[in-house]
């Protein structure tokens, strides 16, 4: 019996039924081992040796992989055909070698780009051995970012409390997504005008112009930068007669993109789909390893991890027969279209993602997918047989019209389509703000020296615009412009630098966050060399080179680490306080630009007026402080806040405001700024008693609190009125969570958009109704019972649960990994899972029972989080032991880059 190794149980299953009884399809749910994650495991004085270890559930899989090879036969490996694909055969190889259950049996890796009966079947018959320089440039890629991950990070973590980690890909990208918000924070927009005018032909069509030359001199964008200039220009084309001094005609040809690689799909997903990269590759993954149509599992398209353009010559076959069919011969170019890559690593230079079978299309197959898994498959079709289609023509116009002095000057363009080409079925995304967008305007037929009548003229204001906040879509782009990564990793790399904290994403364009910005300070002042884009991107040429054969793993290595290491040690001695004053000094231009504020000091304190404002490190990150802490409390978040934004915000708040007297009291009402924000206080200290104090609602401003507001603010939490039910008062005010509304030992948020002030008591009623239907729900009803246990016979079920769905057994849930498809989970799976989740303490445990320290976490890149302090607990004196050994298995880690 043959065993054939793949990484997920979905694509096990379809390939075992292609395959069929004569071979034991097995999957090794992805990389089987990792580095440990702690320190010590690469190891750069002993040439960078590492220790791997496989974690439990990995260690059952490998077992049945064993298992299944001791009964003779063939192993082929059978992973994905990229380098981490590479990298898991190598892994299982490695592993099965070590204990000695490959003796007599003959190991061949297959690659196949899709998972049909066919490009399967031939993958088999074409085994090949494993690649060494492909796992080489795994093995240094790894080894950087591990170490990377765990040298640098602890550097942060002295020196800057409240920074989680930096990474070796990570960092770069978050450098960039700083400095745009660096960009966009000092522009200052500019005005500027345009004017138009309308001219009727002898025709009677008309024709819109811009002005372009104006007292014979050619106009540039800023030159009419007022209204006053606008209009003075506005009145020059109005005193003098035109005609057409000239018409240019061009016909130019618009050739289709090529087909989708790993970063133009995610691009064009985020463009066009509104999908993120993350989620794109995970429905991309689904499309490949197959979906059920009609009964049978079929991998709709090619594998969605490559840098290569090319086409398959059957698959461009296929598409040139689709084109002639659907659209016709005109639409078919007399050549078919070859794409070159742009990546400079062969080995990693696959078939472009396209469908596996290109007459599939997406009406063929709606009935079988959902919207997204849809939107996904058509955009790669479209885009497949669009790269295989004729150009586009278009007749480009640009029609000049021109006093009869020549001093004044006015040009129309305008373009149209006379082939439409592709353009009938694929038209790429624009990017962001295109300085040259082609006119689509249909211009008027005119001649040279027609004389035209001079209509409405058109002055029209504009202002500059600063450049764009990266999107999901953008920053893939720079990253690859740049070099930087490699497409398979940016989504990781994106989803790193949300989990830290360091971005977070504002209408899917990403800002960073203030820690985010100080961690980028920190590195491009003490670590220049490793932000670097021109470092970074070499470091991954290298890597591809180690890929290619051509230089040695442990070389580009050791060059690495001889100067990173040595940047590192010459911040040891660093103190925070030395830290922060070089940050302060160099981030001191940029928070506190000059300006015309009368002669003060952009660091003034707006608060207590003699206080310098500097960066300050808190528990949470960065903020900017007064000097005169504690006395003055002024604290502001990172950016750059004028005088009027601080005034707004009440940090010139540096006395009590007065606002009225409380007609009740007599006391009178003042509005203050203390350390946890602005609030309202009512009368002064009375002895031991304290004065009766609210804070301000969020979103309310210091200029919108009256007399009347304080007030209101301090009679929460008020009474609505008696409950109908049972005659209990319900009340409303606001809590360590927010504003609430309460009935008993009852009670419910209120929604953002509604406030504690103004809610009335129909409101709190159904507010509380919502709540009390909440909790009073029927328990979770299972989704379906997937059979019965063979241990007891009781029933396993399948849940939806908060985070995901699972089986449940007994007092055992498990849940079902994402690459499993709930509806296609078998009786076997589900007793597997639960039988992982039973050994690791599946049952609800009594309350109150410690728990064993975790080992410190790497993430997707590499980097660590810096370890909890927690105090020591005080311990009864034992007798003395020999200590039995025992190795504490760390979560798996990935690559970043």
């Amino acid at each position: 019996m043959d065993v054939l190794v793949v990484e997920s149980p979905a694509k096990a299953k379809t390939i075992g039924k292609y395959l069929g009884p004569g071979y034991t399809v097995l999957a090794s749910y992805g990389h089987v081992r990792d580095l440990p994650a702690k320190d010590g495991s690469v190891r750069p004085d002993e040439d960078f040796a590492m220790d791997w270890e496989v974690d439990g559930a990995s260690q059952k899989r490998l077992d049945a992989i064993a298992s299944a090879v001791s009964k003779g036969g063939r192993l082929y490996l059978a992973t994905d055909p990229d380098r981490e694909g590479e990298a898991i055969s190598w892994h299982v190889l490695d592993v099965l070698a070590r204990r000695k259950a490959l003796q007599g049996v003959d190991v061949k890796r297959v690659t196949f780009n899709a998972i049909t009966k066919q490009s399967v079947l031939d993958a088999v018959a074409h085994p090949r051995d494993l690649d060494q320089p492909l796992i080489d440039a795994y093995l240094a890629r790894r080894a950087l970012d591990y170490l990377v991950g765990f040298t640098l990070s602890p550097v942060l973590w002295r020196k800057l409390p409240g920074s989680r980690s930096a990474g070796r890909v990570q960092s770069v990208a978050l450098r960039l997504i700083c400095e745009r918000e660096a960009e966009i924070e000092v522009f200052k927009s500019r005005e500027y005008w345009t004017v138009d005018a309308v001219f009727g032909t002898t025709k009677k069509q008309t024709l819109r112009a811009r002005l372009t030359h104006l007292d014979g001199r050619k106009l540039d964008k800023f030159d009419l930068d007022t209204a006053e200039r606008a209009e003075a220009a506005k009145r020059e084309i109005e005193r003098r007669a035109f005609s057409v001094s000239s018409v240019e005609r061009r016909q130019v040809r618009r050739n289709p993109p090529p087909p989708f690689i790993t970063s133009t799909l995610q691009q064009e997903a985020s463009r066009k789909l509104g999908l993120g990269a993350a989620t794109a590759m995970r429905i991309a993954q689904k499309l490949y390893e197959g979906v059920d149509i009609g009964g049978e599992t079929v991998g709709l398209i090619t594998y969605m991890r490559t840098d290569g353009v090319q086409l398959a010559p059957e698959a461009i076959g296929q598409t040139r027969r689709l084109i002639e069919d659907r659209y016709g011969p005109s639409y078919v170019p007399e050549k078919p279209r070859v794409y070159t890559s742009k990546a400079k690593n062969a080995q990693e230079a696959h078939e472009a993602i396209r469908p596996t079978d290109l007459f599939r299309t997406p009406q063929d197959v709606a009935a079988y997918l959902d919207r997204d898994q849809l939107g996904l498959y058509e955009l790669i079709w479209k885009r497949t047989v669009a790269s295989q289609m004729e150009s586009a023509v278009l007749d480009q116009v640009t029609i000049d019209i021109a006093s009869g002095d020549k001093n004044v000057i006015l040009r129309a363009t305008g373009s149209v389509v006379r082939f439409n080409g592709f353009l009938t079925l694929y038209d790429e995304g624009r990017d962001e703000n295109p300085e040259d967008e082609e006119s689509g305007a249909i211009l008027p037929d005119v001649a040279e020296s027609e004389p035209l009548d001079r209509r409405e003229v058109i002055p029209e204001q504009h202002f500059t615009e600063p450049p764009p906040r990266y999107s999901e879509a953008s920053l893939v782009k720079k990253l690859e412009e740049l070099g930087i990564g490699r497409p398979s990793t940016y989504a990781s790399i994106i989803e790193v630098l949300q989990r830290r904290n360091y971005v977070r994403l504002d209408r899917k364009r990403f800002v960073p966050e203030d820690r985010g910005r100080i961690v980028t300070a920190f590195l491009q002042t003490y670590f220049p060399r490793y932000v670097e884009y021109n470092f970074t991107a070499h470091l991954e040429e290298e890597l591809d080179e180690i890929s290619d054969g051509k230089i040695d793993w442990r070389q580009v290595l050791r060059d690495f680490w001889r100067e990173f290491s040595s940047a590192v040690g010459e911040t040891k001695d660093l103190r925070v306080s030395e830290v922060l004053d070089k940050l302060d000094e160099e981030l001191g231009p940029h928070f506190f630009p000059a300006n015309d504020n009368g002669g003060k000091s952009p660091r003034e304190c707006p608060s207590c007026g003699n206080g310098r404002l500097g960066l300050k490190l808190g528990k949470f990150g960065a903020f900017i402080g007064c000097s005169n802490y504690p006395e003055c409390r002024f604290t502001r978040k990172l950016g750059i806040v004028d005088a009027e934004a601080d005034a707004a915000s009440g940090a010139n708040l540096d006395k009590p405001k007065v606002l009225g007297i409380d007609p009740a009291t007599g006391k009178e009402v003042t509005l203050r700024n203390g350390p946890y924000g602005l609030y309202v206080q009512l009368g002064e200290p009375e002895g031991k008693e304290k004065p009766k104090r609210q804070s301000l609602l969020r979103g309310m401003t210091p200029d919108e609190v009256t007399l009347e507001k304080a007030l209101a603010l301090l009679s929460l939490p008020r009474e609505l009125g008696p409950h109908p039910e049972d005659g209990q008062p319900i009340l409303a005010g606001v809590g360590r969570f927010g504003p609430y509304v309460k009935h008993g030992s009852k009670y419910k948020s209120i929604p953002a958009d509604e406030s504690v002030l103004d809610i009335g008591m129909n409101r709190a009623v159904a507010l509380l109704a919502e709540a009390k239907q909440a909790r009073g729900r029927a328990a979770a009803k299972p989704l379906r019972v997937i059979g019965e246990h063979p241990g007891d016979q009781q029933p396993i079920e399948l849940y939806e649960g908060r985070y995901g769905p699972y089986v449940k057994h007994g007092g055992v849930n498990a849940t079902i990994p994402r690459d499993i498809k709930p509806d296609d989970l078998t009786v076997e799976q589900a007793v597997s899972l639960l039988a992982e989740r039973a050994a690791k303490g599946g049952a609800k445990k009594p309350k109150g029972r410690a728990r064993k320290a975790a080992p410190v976490a790497a993430n997707d890149a590499g980097e660590t989080s810096p370890p909890k302090k927690t105090a020591p607990k005080k311990k009864k004196a034992a007798p003395k032991r020999k200590a039995k050994a025992k190795a504490d298995i760390p979560p798996r880690t990935g690559t970043d880059g």
